[in-house]
C-alpha cells in the first residue's frame, strides 16, 4: 500500500511540475545601484588593475556602468604606496616601473577607494602559491554511451604548512574558462578546511578539474581537448576571506535551472571584505585579494604525449 502511495505522489508531482512551462517575466523591485569594487591583485609581472562599476537589475543584458573619478591606492604594510590611475571609464591601472612587481609574499596590504564622499578600505595578506611540476594528458576511454575523451591534469604540491588556500585558472587555447562551474578552488589540496591534505600532490578531482567540458549538442560532451590544443593552468593565493567568497560565487552563479532550483540556495548578494568608513554611509560590493601566483603551460602534441590513467 505505502508502495501506492508512493507512486501517485511521483506520478502526480511529474504532471504538476512537467506542465509548469509556461515563460513568465517577473517584474520585479527596483534597487538602487550599489558601487562594485573587483580588486583581484597578484605578483604576476606586468600591470595590475582594479574595476569600479555600479550594480545593475538581474535581469539587465549589458556590461555594468564603470565609475569614474575615484582615487585609487594600496599601501603594504611598510608604507609602500601603489597608485592605480583610471586608464578608462571604471578601470584603475599600477604600472610597474621596470621590472618590478606587485606585493611581496608574507605582507599586509590596505586598499583605499575614495568615491565621492565615501572611503572604501579593505585589508588581505599575499600568501603563497606552490610551484606546478607539469602537466600531463591521458585518454578516458568510453563505453557503451560515451566517446572516449583526452583529458588533462596538472601536478602540484601543497606546502607543508597548513591552511593555505588557492583559486586555480585554466586557459584553454589561451581562453579562460569562466563558466561558474569552472571555478576552482582549493584548501590545502583538498576541497575544504579540516581536510589534512597539507603538504601532499592536489587530490584528483582538483587536479583534473582543469578540463572543460562543452555540450556537443547531441545529449552529451565534447572531449576536453584534442590534438593541437594547449592548456595553461595558474595557482593565485587567495585568503581564506577569499576562499569562501569565490565558492559563494558559484553557488548563487550556477544555475541549471529545472526542478533541481525549487531546492537551490536562494539568490543573493555575495559577501564582501571591503567597508565603508562611515557606516551609515553607501553600500559596497566586491572583493580585494593580493596573492602570489604560479603557472605552467602545455601542448597536446600527438597521441605520444598520453599518460597512463
Amino acid at each position: 500500500m505505502r508502495f501506492y502511495y508512493l507512486l501517485f505522489f511521483v506520478l502526480s508531482s511529474f504532471i504538476i511540475f512537467s506542465s509548469c512551462d509556461e515563460i513568465i517575466d517577473p517584474v520585479l523591485e527596483e534597487a538602487s545601484p550599489v558601487l562594485v569594487i573587483d580588486a583581484w591583485l597578484n605578483n604576476a609581472p606586468g600591470s595590475q588593475k582594479i574595476f569600479l562599476s555600479r550594480s545593475q537589475p538581474y535581469f539587465e543584458n549589458a556590461l555594468p556602468p564603470g565609475v569614474s573619478g575615484a582615487t585609487v591606492m594600496v599601501t603594504d604594510e611598510n608604507g609602500k604606496v601603489y597608485s592605480f590611475a583610471e586608464l578608462k571609464p571604471g578601470e584603475y591601472v599600477w604600472m610597474p616601473s621596470g621590472s618590478e612587481v606587485f606585493g611581496t609574499i608574507g605582507l599586509k596590504y590596505d586598499l583605499s577607494v575614495v568615491v565621492g564622499m565615501d572611503t572604501f578600505i579593505a585589508e588581505a595578506r599575499m600568501g603563497r602559491a606552490p610551484a606546478i611540476d607539469s602537466i600531463t594528458f591521458f585518454l578516458q576511454e568510453g563505453g557503451q554511451f560515451l566517446d572516449d575523451w583526452y583529458q588533462a591534469e596538472f601536478w602540484a604540491t601543497d606546502p607543508l604548512e597548513p591552511n593555505d588556500t588557492y583559486w586555480i585558472k585554466t586557459f584553454k587555447n589561451s581562453e579562460q574558462l569562466l563558466k561558474p562551474s569552472e571555478i576552482v578552488t582549493a584548501y590545502d589540496a583538498g576541497f575544504s578546511k579540516g581536510g589534512n591534505f597539507n603538504g601532499v600532490p592536489f587530490i584528483a578531482p582538483i587536479r583534473r578539474a582543469i578540463n572543460p567540458f562543452d555540450d556537443n549538442g547531441n545529449g552529451g560532451f565534447e572531449s576536453p581537448y584534442e590534438v593541437g590544443d594547449s592548456v595553461y593552468v595558474q595557482i593565485q593565493s587567495v585568503t581564506e576571506a577569499g576562499f569562501n567568497f569565490l565558492n559563494e560565487v558559484s553557488i548563487q552563479t550556477n544555475r541549471p535551472g529545472g526542478f533541481s532550483e525549487l531546492f537551490a540556495t536562494p539568490l543573493a548578494n555575495v559577501g564582501t571584505n571591503i567597508i565603508n568608513v562611515n557606516s551609515s554611509g553607501a553600500k559596497v560590493l566586491g572583493f580585494f585579494n593580493v596573492g602570489a601566483v604560479t603557472g605552467l603551460g602545455r601542448k597536446f602534441n600527438s597521441l605520444d604525449d598520453l599518460s597512463p590513467n
